[in-house]
């Protein structure tokens, strides 16, 4: 799994990217770093697919692995995990990144950044996840 992590680091480039690239992606405030950390001390990422802006695959990627670069430059020492806020307000299937991408991005987190993840809250979740919920976790 290291050895895949170097080889996507030295292709992806992600220490390469710089904000004005992939600026555009952040205008609606989609995704972004929080001013505050979680009552554990963790960088809180906060997510609000409802605000998507774009249909670029590639540059929602580069915008969310930036993101995740900065948080993890921006723990405080002896923090090696952040927290996820995914406020669902707003979601729909329109406004919702397609299914290639979605796959891409949980890619990258379980293979490329396992373990960063501490906690994700999910927010005003739409009703069509509580069918997901109910496959997941039958009562």
């Amino acid at each position: 799994m290291l050895e895949e992590t170097l080889k996507w680091r030295a292709t992806y480039k992600p220490e390469q990217t710089r904000w004005h690239e992939i600026a555009h992606e952040g205008e609606t405030g989609k995704v972004f770093r929080a001013n505050f950390r979680h009552r554990a001390g963790r960088t809180v990422l906060i997510m609000r697919p409802g605000m998507q802006n774009t249909n670029c695959a590639e540059d929602n990627i580069r915008h969310l692995v930036y993101l995740i670069e900065n948080s993890i430059l921006n723990l405080p020492e002896g923090q090696d995990q952040m927290s996820w806020l995914i406020d669902l307000s707003g979601f729909s299937l329109n406004t919702n990144v397609s299914m290639r991408t979605a796959r891409e991005i949980i890619n990258i987190l379980q293979n490329h950044y396992p373990g960063r993840l501490a906690l994700a809250f999910l927010y005003s979740p739409p009703r069509i996840f509580e069918a997901f919920w109910k496959v997941c976790y039958p009562s």
